[in-house]
């Protein structure tokens, strides 16, 4: 039977034997509604204490759960005037302002907690909808594709109790539901326990560095223009004459922080004396322009592993002079707080972006310890940090995977 959407379906076709149906009618249906949390006026900043109920707040939303790290509380004594916007397991609370695609979903030791300010809460009362699917069908892109385009405001987006109860729902029986949900699980959850695995071999990496060379950002410095040759690459797009030939390149997707993911190196046109130029050697350290705040100025050294491989202009190339500093020692600076917090500060940002240009690239200041202290960082760090980018490697062949079965859990294809 084909439902009618009141803002239109999402940007996927669901296998022929799902339901389809959108959050208004399942509340109708079930004696379930969807409440704003409360506002200002209803909630006071003196109303908040150290102890008491939680409220949830769109920043106390990540990956479809609660986080409580920085949870805010009201006394209980606020509770019955606010028992409408009390959550119970299985509900679901949604940012209602700015990433109007966060949510998360209510568990059992969260009954009694309250929808927060600038949350808004829905509540099914399906039977047939399994909350673990229902948190996995929610962060498909499509979902979140849906909500941004549906949400209202000019500086900032702006979700109502309308918008949401007119999101499309698409689901298969309870026990598919079910298997899909148990699969994705256990799926996300090697994928969680690869990215912890990189986290401890950071740590061990930074406790290293700082044991072997202490408080860099108090060290003797000079700026990275006296230690290396830093160039840009080639552009793309270029028209060039019958001369050009086609090289192998690197590119932004191609650097990661602290490795290299060489699935897919493709090709370019190039000059001759362009090629002769740009090919990487062995100990190069390949760096990106931009990226995510967080990280801004990765890079990885090059091992050599691709022949004739030169790199697009988005992607710096450092050569070290070795007589002052070493690959591995600049690489794994480059990962300190300090080579960070200075690529910040002069870096061009956006909301979530940041880029470096060659300039500020060439000042950054590098502690220079000696060569010999270098060389013992280097011989102690090596299986570090080779094991650092086997872990990343797998880490990122893990999520591609975990899309993948997501592609096909939502495909029926599981």
């Amino acid at each position: 039977m084909s439902v009618a959407f009141p803002l239109g379906k999402l940007e996927f076709d669901p296998p022929s034997n799902w339901t389809q149906t959108f959050v208004g009618q399942i509340c109708d249906e079930n004696d379930g509604d969807v409440q704003t949390g409360p506002f200002g006026s209803q909630l006071h900043a003196s109303d908040y204490s150290d102890e008491g109920v939680p409220l949830v707040m769109p920043q106390d939303m990540a990956d479809g759960k609660i986080l409580t790290t920085k949870i805010a509380r009201v006394d209980s004594s606020h509770v019955e005037r606010l028992s409408k916007h009390m959550l119970r397991t299985g509900d679901i609370v949604f940012s209602r302002r700015g990433d109007v695609a966060r949510f998360a979903i209510v568990n059992c030791a969260e009954q009694g907690w309250l929808c927060g300010t600038g949350s808004v809460r829905i509540r099914l009362n399906s039977p047939l909808i399994d909350t673990l699917f229902l948190r996995r069908f929610l962060q498909l892109d499509s979902v979140g594709k849906w909500l941004n385009h549906q949400a209202k405001g000019i500086t900032m987006p702006n979700l109502n109790t309308g918008i949401l109860r007119a999101l499309p729902l698409y689901f298969p029986s309870l026990p598919e539901q079910r298997q899909i949900a148990a699969i994705l699980d256990k799926a996300d959850a090697v994928r969680r326990k690869r990215e912890e695995s990189i986290r401890l071999t950071e740590e061990l990496l930074r406790s290293t560095f700082l044991e072997m060379f202490g408080d860099v950002a108090t060290a003797p410095a000079k700026p990275l223009a006296e230690l290396a040759e830093v160039v840009s690459g080639v552009t793309k797009g270029r028209k060039l004459n019958g001369r050009a030939v086609t090289v192998p390149y690197l590119r932004v997707a191609n650097v990661q922080d602290g490795f290299l993911n060489l699935d897919e190196i493709k090709t370019i046109e190039a000059l001759p004396s362009e090629v002769e130029a740009l090919a990487l050697k062995a100990g190069d350290i390949v760096m990106t322009e931009g990226g995510d705040h967080d990280k801004l100025g990765r890079g990885a050294i090059w091992t050599g592993a691709v022949q004739n491989c030169i790199h697009q202009n988005h992607v710096f190339r450092v050569r070290v002079n070795q007589r002052h500093i070493l690959p591995d020692y600049f690489a794994t600076y480059l990962r300190t707080s300090e080579a960070k917090q200075y690529f910040l500060r002069c870096a061009k940002k956006t909301t979530n972006l940041a880029s470096i240009n060659m300039t500020q690239l060439r000042g950054l200041p590098v502690p220079l310890p000696s060569v010999r202290l270098q060389q013992k960082f280097q011989d102690a760090a090596k299986a570090i940090y080779e094991l650092s980018a086997a872990r990343k490697k797998a880490a990122h062949e893990s999520q591609s995977l975990f899309g993948s079965l997501v592609q096909r859990a939502f495909r029926g294809e599981l």
